[in-house]
């Protein structure tokens, strides 16, 4: 039996591209994705928000909502 997932891959791919569309270096939002997935991975080692979720599609969720959203980031 297969697993199916419960996110919107079209809805992640639109948001991954929106992220490189907004960047002025694909190479860089590229390598601020991988980080913020590589420190989300750690600092929610132990959390159970979703499981289900890898890193790296919620480090490009959360970005695509701060370059949408910017009156959510907190300066």
């Amino acid at each position: 039996m297969h697993k199916r997932s419960v996110f919107d891959t079209t809805q992640i791919m639109r948001r991954a591209e929106d992220l490189i569309g907004a960047a002025s270096n694909r190479y860089r939002i590229t390598v601020q994705v991988a980080n913020r997935a590589k420190r989300r991975r750690f600092e929610d080692f132990d959390s159970i928000d979703d499981p289900k979720m890898k890193p790296v599609l919620r480090a490009i969720m959360e970005m695509s909502d701060e370059l949408t959203q910017p009156e959510i980031i907190g300066e």
